[in-house]
């Protein structure tokens, strides 16, 4: 039996593509396509089991919660989940304790192993700085993967007992040393042209390793969204990233 699956946001680019890897994979049915001003209650309606949701960061929190509330799981690529967000999203799913979230920062599996690797190399370098270039239609700076990436960095460097990024700046007005993110300064590009790109740049003595991933077209998000929706529902509560859905945890 297939796996009944709806998007939402589903007219926006990852949208329409997500709608597209759905329909062209076995196992799975897309039942509802929703949209901005579109009723939540045609998921219900079309009986989805899994909502996949690329909207807004100022709509995702309630589209989780109403499904949620509906017994629906739901995979997430839209932005903008801060650690406020997370703890939110796990005290709506405490009621409903079959329900998976699965909320992923960037679904491409070259991203993910990127990500991994960058935490593998940071016990190992003095320095390290993330820099992030999207498009400039993106409306959330850093993204989350770039997020992501500097949290796993710094716990990576806390648990190796390593101290601060060396950084002498002590005058910067204009910001040009980038966001803070858990003492990892991260640095967002908007760029017409691009698609998603990320580099790790680590630093020792003598040395430099950069860690780098390029997306040029959003069908190499799709194995990973995919693989999420299959997944979700055998894992209930909140999943953040791909890691465990691809055995890397």
């Amino acid at each position: 039996m297939s796996t009944r699956v709806a998007v939402l946001g589903s007219r926006g680019r990852m949208g329409t593509a997500a709608c597209a890897a759905v329909e062209g994979a076995d196992g799975l049915e897309l039942v509802a396509r929703v949209d901005l001003g579109d009723d939540l209650a045609a998921l219900a309606e079309a009986g989805a089991e899994v909502a996949v949701d690329f909207t807004r960061p100022d709509a995702v929190l309630d589209n989780l919660e109403w499904c949620v509330r509906n017994g629906i799981h739901a995979v997430v690529g839209t932005s903008g989940f801060t650690d406020e967000r997370l703890a939110h999203v796990r005290r709506l799913l405490d009621d409903s304790p079959g329900v998976g979230v699965l909320v992923v920062p960037n679904f491409s599996i070259g991203a993910v192993l990127a990500m991994r690797f960058a935490r593998q190399a940071a016990p190992f370098f003095e320095s390290v700085e993330v820099v992030e270039m999207h498009h400039p239609d993106k409306v959330d700076a850093p993204s989350g993967t770039a997020r992501r990436t500097a949290e796993l960095v710094a716990r990576a460097r806390a648990e190796a007992g390593l101290g601060p990024v060396p950084d002498a700046t002590t005058d910067d007005p204009e910001g040009a040393r980038g966001a803070d993110i858990q003492g990892v300064a991260v640095h967002a590009l908007r760029v017409r042209g691009v698609t998603a790109s990320q580099e790790v740049v680590l630093g020792a003595p003598g040395e430099t390793l950069s860690v780098r991933h390029d997306s040029h077209d959003r069908q190499s998000f799709m194995p990973g969204v995919l693989s999420a929706v299959r997944a979700v529902a055998d894992r209930p509560g909140l999943t953040v990233g791909l890691d465990a859905v691809l055995g890397l945890d």
